[in-house]
């Protein structure tokens, strides 16, 4: 009679003598209930099947029920790793049609699973944006293949060994990587973030032509200002990665005062510093948008945005008309993002002008509220000043995306530059006065920022620029390319023969004039064509090799700060230092290694930021509790932001959201 009182009986038939058969799976098993329980729970478990036709809320049930006897006599459960408490109960739910058709009163084995994974996503704050993730697929595609029987590994597991294992998968990944740098040089990326609060962190990685590592991030809050301290740390990094390696050292603008250049110039004769391309092109952009009228443009554009994306009624009626597209984007930083959803909203304009006079919207409560936008998108002269605007802005952002997408683009950055120049002048070649405004803003940034004699040698060796002859300003490349000739061969026997070789290369000469070098200038990867067809110049073609194989930019790196800034908080023990030092560098090392596998606009975010200038309607929003902060900024939001704001989406009290 105690045994028939189990509310595990519900799932069983009672037979003669202590067997019981499941209702599921109609299999027979001796031991009675207790053995029935093993065999729902589908752990692993003194040799009793795992049920192949429970349900999963049934299974989570028996599992809590055996978590919560915890059983002494079988160790196999007690000691399972996994013993996951019971779902969290709904709340109760008006009984209309939509809450039966999300939650209907029999769910099948789809609607519990999809349900179970909504519960953890809500309950662990996780980005939605996670579920289109790879790795989120590979997961669940892993865990349906291993069965019912599958035991998920437990918090100390993920945190230790796989975590660890993973760790070291990576390490060897960067060992073979590393032995290309013998033949190719690398990039050493600096890339720093200050707020007003003193604090600075310094994240480095290294990039070559087949990946990019993160290498270490590093709290540099109490020395950043003190060049001494921070040569040290960085003769550190060079030591890590080798001398003898390293071409050039990008780094970002918070380094301009620090003195750290000199340093490295003056210590290391064959080593480069470059400024970060991303960073200098994203001022471009930021100046371009200051012009009254291009500032005014944007302003306009966001009434529009504002008021459809806090309209319910009317965000559904825009995006039934543009078939599920928005009429904004978001960019890695607020200056792309405005050009952006400038270049959205002009592919829309048609649409947009319809929606506002359909009848549909005529019905919408809100319709007094949005005579600004009425007025603003029958207004010519906003949409001449649109059609400006993406067209001096798309030159830029096309040279953006090139040198962001973490492939050696340092060979192009100064013909790209130049096409961008020349079509900004060619859109205003009947205004002079425009076309100065913002040819002087190029050329301003392009000489004081972004400009590098390195630029200009690689130029100089890219054969697509070296044999064109269309291109005009080969000839002022010479004096860089030879001023970093001797930098990198600074001595007479290493520059034996040299001359002759330059002359050959120029000229065509020997290999470089075959049909398939020929053939292969515009179409193979300028570090490539020389190591295939550089055998005519030796010396040269290793100096080549090693210029042509670098990147230019660190933007294309996700600046996910608040994740460092957590890491490096000072009230950290050592072992969950340890372990958050692992989880970013694992991190890191797999986002950086998703960009070689995924074609993706290296310069937009897949997610609207809705706490953009372009959506968010309070002027000075200060969002109180952590889901007000969820959004863009787990995903990659406004650099800018984050970068220069001191803003983070961990606030003091969310310390424990590791589990540490």
């Amino acid at each position: 009679m105690v045994r028939e009182k189990d509310i595990c009986w519900e799932y069983a038939e009672k037979l003669d003598g202590n067997k019981v058969k499941c209702k599921f799976c109609s299999r027979v098993l001796n031991g009675g209930i207790s053995r029935l329980k093993h065999h729902l729970s589908r752990l692993p478990s003194k040799g009793v099947n795992p049920c192949a036709k429970v349900r999963d809320d049934v299974t989570d049930r028996v599992r809590s029920i055996l978590s919560a006897k915890d059983d002494p006599k079988d160790a196999s459960i007690t000691n399972n790793k996994y013993k996951p408490p019971p779902p969290p109960p709904l709340s109760p739910l008006p009984s209309d049609a939509a809450s039966k058709l999300l939650f209907p009163s029999s769910p099948n084995a789809q609607e519990i699973a999809e349900r179970s994974i909504s519960l953890f996503f809500f309950e662990n704050k996780i980005d939605f944006g996670v579920a289109r993730s790879t790795s989120y697929h590979h997961m669940l595609d892993a865990v349906a293949k291993c069965g019912p029987g599958f035991v998920p590994p437990c918090a100390l597991s993920l945190k230790t060994q796989l975590l660890d294992s993973v760790k070291s998968e990576i390490r060897l990944q960067l060992k073979d990587t590393e032995k290309e740098w013998v033949t190719t040089g690398c990039t050493l990326i600096a890339e720093a973030w200050t707020d007003n609060k003193s604090r600075a962190l310094i994240n480095f990685s290294v990039s070559s032509p087949s990946r990019i590592f993160f290498h270490k991030s590093v709290d540099a809050s109490s020395y950043f200002k003190n060049t001494k301290c921070l040569a040290d740390l960085f003769d550190s990094i060079i030591h890590d990665i080798g001398q003898e390696h390293i071409v050039q050292i990008i780094m970002d603008n918070s380094f301009s005062y620090t003195g750290i250049s000199n340093h490295i110039l003056q210590n290391y004769a064959t080593i480069f510093v470059s400024p970060c391309a991303s960073q200098c092109l994203n001022m471009i952009l930021e100046e371009f948008s200051k012009v009254d009228w291009v500032n005014q443009c944007i302003s306009q554009a966001q009434v529009i945005s504002k008021f459809v994306y806090n309209n319910s009624p009317v965000l559904d009626l825009m995006r039934k008309l543009t078939g599920g597209q928005d009429i904004i984007r978001s960019g890695v930083t607020r200056s792309v993002s405005n050009f952006l959803s400038l270049q959205s909203m002009m592919k829309q304009k048609a649409r947009l002008k319809h929606m506002f006079n359909s009848p549909e919207y005529t019905t919408n409560p809100n319709k007094p509220q949005s005579m600004s936008c009425v007025n603003i998108l029958e207004d010519n002269d906003f949409w001449r000043a649109v059609e400006e605007s993406v067209a001096i802005s798309e030159p830029i952002l096309k040279v953006l995306r090139e040198v962001s997408s973490g492939k050696p683009a340092v060979g192009s950055i100064y013909e790209l530059m130049s096409k961008a120049k020349e079509s900004i002048r060619t859109y205003y070649i009947m205004d002079e006065n425009k076309h100065k405004v913002f040819s002087d803003i190029v050329d301003t940034k392009w000489c004081d920022h972004l400009h590098s004699p390195l630029h200009a040698a690689a130029a100089f060796l890219n054969p697509s620029i070296q044999y064109n002859p269309e291109i005009k300003f080969l000839s002022s490349l010479k004096e860089d390319f030879f001023k970093v000739l001797e930098k990198l061969l600074p001595t007479s026997d290493l520059r034996r023969d040299i001359t002759n070789q330059i002359f050959t290369f120029t000229r065509a000469k020997g290999m470089f004039g075959c049909n398939l070098a020929m053939e292969a200038r515009d179409s193979v990867s300028p570090g490539l064509w020389w190591e295939q067809f550089g055998d005519s110049a030796p010396v040269l073609q290793r100096v080549a090799i090693r210029i042509l194989s670098q990147v230019c930019s660190g933007y294309n790196l996700e600046r996910q700060w608040s994740t460092f800034q957590h890491m490096h908080w000072e009230r950290r023990n050592k072992i969950d230092r340890e372990i958050l030092n692992n989880l970013a560098y694992v991190n890191q090392n797999l986002k950086l290694g998703r960009m070689i596998t995924v074609e993706t606009d290296p310069i937009a975010l897949e997610d609207i930021d809705m706490m953009s200038e372009w959506v968010e309607e309070a002027e000075n929003p200060s969002p109180a509790q952590w889901l007000d902060r969820f959004g863009s900024a787990l995903d990659g939001g406004d650099l800018n932001t984050r970068q220069f704001g001191g803003g983070s989406i961990f606030s003091a009290n969310d310390h424990n959201i590791f589990g540490l």
